[in-house]
C-alpha cells in the first residue's frame, strides 16, 4: 500500500512538472524567446524523468529513492511557499534634500555654449564642464552621425517627441469659477477607472512632499524660477512600454516605444488635469520636459514600486518597463499607503544584470549608499548620457535585461510570487533567469515593419 501510494506522488509529481515546464516553454515560444523555449523544453523532457524512472527500481531501493526525491521536492516547494524575509530591505529611501532640475542631464545638454545661462551654470558648477563636453563631443539623441542612426525609427521617435511638446501648453490652466462638490472616495475611483481606461496600467495617489518637488526650475521658459508648487495630493500614472519593441534595445525601436509611451502617459495626465479644472479644483500635470516634481519618487510613495538598482522605478508586473506621468492637485482623494516591498530591493542587491549589461558602466554594483540622505543607488548619469548621445537612443539595455521586465502572465507571475516570499526563490529565480534567458541576452534583430530605413546621410 505505502508502495502504491508513493508511486502515485511520483507519478503525479512528474506529470506536474512535465505540464508545468511545457506550458512554460510554450509561453516562451509565444513570447518570440527561441533560447528560454528551448531549454525550457530540454527540462521538460529531463526533469519528470526521475519521478518516473525511480517507479522501475525494485524493491526498497525505489520506495527509499521515492521518499528521498520527494522528500527534496517538498522542501523546495516550501523555500518557495513559505516566506523566509529579506536581507536587503527598503528603508531610509527618502531623501532629506530637494534636487534642482538645472543639474538633469536633459537641462544641462541644453545649455549653448557661450551664452549666459551656460556661464552661469558652469560657474556654480565646475565640476560638470569637463563631464559634459564629453557629451557635447558626440553627436546627440535622433541625431544623424550617431552610431545607431537610422531614418524612419528616428524620425518616428522625434514626431512622438514633438507631439508630446504641443500638449505642454494644457499641463496647467484657468479653473473653473464654480467648484463641483466631491467626495474623495468616489472620485478617486472614478480617476483611477477613467485613467486605465485611457490605457494606464496602474495609478496610485499619495501625499506630495517637498522632497517629490525640484527646487528650481531647468528647461522651458521658466529656466532658473523657483518651483512653485503647493498643491496637496499628487496622482501617478504609469503606462507600459511594449516588450517587443524594448528586446531590441538599444536600436532605433527602443527610442520609438519610449517617446510612444511619454507620449501616451503625458495624454493621460493633461487629460486628468484639465478634467480636474473643469470641476473648480487647480491641478497641472506633469510630463516629458515640463516637470516640477520627481515622478519616480511620486509613483514609488503612491504605492506603484521601488526604486531600483538602474534608478529607475520597479513596478510589480511589469519592473521598470513602464513611462510615468504624474498630476498633482487639491482636488479631494483618498490617499494610497506605500507598502516597502523589500524582495524588490533584496533582488537588485543580487541581481547585477543591469550592471553588466550596462553599455557605458553607469549602474553600480556597489551596495547602496546615503546620497542626499537617502539610501540608494546611485547612476553615473554623465556616462550614461555620453552613451545616449554617441548612439543615438536612449539604450534601454538595463530595461531589456531585467528579469522584472518580462510579460505579465501566469508564468512569470508565478516566479514573481515566489521571490516577493522567499530569499532563496530570488537566488533560484536568478539562477534560472541566466539559464533560460541567458545572462546578458543579446538584443533581438530589428526584422518586418521594424526593418531599419537606409541613409544616404550617414
Amino acid at each position: 500500500m505505502v508502495t502504491s501510494i508513493l508511486d502515485v506522488l511520483l507519478y503525479g509529481s512528474g506529470a506536474a512538472l512535465f505540464v508545468w515546464l511545457g506550458f512554460s516553454a510554450f509561453v516562451s515560444w509565444r513570447e518570440g524567446e527561441p533560447r528560454a523555449a528551448g531549454r525550457l523544453l530540454l527540462l521538460t523532457l529531463l526533469l519528470p524523468v526521475p519521478y518516473l524512472a525511480v517507479v522501475l527500481l525494485p524493491g526498497s531501493a525505489g520506495a527509499t529513492t521515492g521518499t528521498v526525491i520527494l522528500t527534496l521536492t517538498l522542501f523546495a516547494a516550501a523555500f518557495v511557499l513559505i516566506p523566509t524575509g529579506s536581507k536587503h530591505r527598503a528603508e531610509r529611501d527618502t531623501p532629506t534634500t530637494r534636487f534642482d532640475e538645472r543639474d538633469v542631464m536633459f537641462s544641462r545638454v541644453r545649455l549653448v555654449p557661450g551664452s549666459k545661462r551656460f556661464t552661469e551654470y558652469y560657474e556654480a558648477n565646475p565640476e560638470n564642464f569637463e563631464p559634459d563636453e564629453k557629451f557635447r563631443a558626440e553627436a546627440g539623441l535622433l541625431r544623424k552621425g550617431s552610431t545607431l542612426y537610422e531614418p524612419l525609427s528616428f524620425a518616428a521617435a522625434d514626431a512622438s517627441f514633438r507631439t508630446v511638446e504641443e500638449l505642454r501648453s494644457l499641463v496647467d490652466g484657468k479653473v473653473a469659477a464654480e467648484q463641483e462638490p466631491v467626495e474623495a472616495e468616489t472620485m478617486t475611483r472614478f480617476l483611477k477607472g477613467w485613467a486605465q481606461k485611457l490605457g494606464a496600467v496602474s495609478v496610485g495617489v499619495t501625499e506630495l512632499h517637498d522632497y517629490h518637488k525640484y527646487t528650481t526650475v531647468g528647461r522651458g521658459e521658466q529656466y532658473g524660477q523657483s518651483v512653485q508648487l503647493d498643491h496637496a495630493r499628487a496622482i501617478a500614472v504609469t503606462v507600459e512600454m511594449a516588450k517587443e519593441m524594448i528586446d531590441r534595445a538599444p536600436r532605433g525601436p527602443t527610442v520609438m516605444e519610449s517617446a510612444q509611451q511619454y507620449l501616451a502617459s503625458g495624454a493621460i495626465a493633461v487629460q486628468m488635469a484639465l478634467f480636474i479644472r473643469s470641476l473648480g479644483y487647480p491641478a497641472r500635470a506633469h510630463i516629458d520636459g515640463n516637470y516640477r516634481v520627481i515622478c519616480p519618487l511620486v509613483a514609488r510613495d503612491a504605492g506603484l514600486g521601488e526604486i531600483g538598482r538602474m534608478g529607475l522605478l520597479m513596478t510589480p508586473m511589469l519592473g521598470p518597463r513602464v513611462r510615468i506621468a504624474v498630476v498633482t492637485t487639491d482636488l479631494p482623494l483618498t490617499l494610497d499607503q506605500r507598502v516597502p516591498e523589500d524582495s524588490v530591493i533584496d533582488f537588485c542587491s543580487i541581481c547585477l544584470k543591469c550592471a553588466d549589461a550596462c553599455p557605458s558602466q553607469a549602474i553600480s554594483t556597489e551596495a547602496r549608499s546615503e546620497f542626499d540622505g537617502a539610501l540608494r543607488w546611485r547612476i553615473d548619469s554623465e556616462a550614461c548620457f555620453t552613451h545616449w548621445c554617441k548612439i543615438g537612443t536612449d539604450c534601454a539595455r538595463c530595461v531589456s535585461v531585467c528579469p522584472y521586465s518580462h510579460p505579465d502572465n501566469p508564468m512569470h507571475a508565478a516566479v514573481r510570487f515566489a521571490i516577493r516570499r522567499s530569499s532563496i526563490a530570488r537566488r533560484a529565480a536568478l539562477i534560472a533567469d541566466d539559464y533560460v534567458y541567458g545572462r546578458l541576452p543579446p538584443p533581438v534583430d530589428t526584422d518586418g515593419w521594424m526593418e531599419p530605413g537606409r541613409s544616404s546621410g550617414r
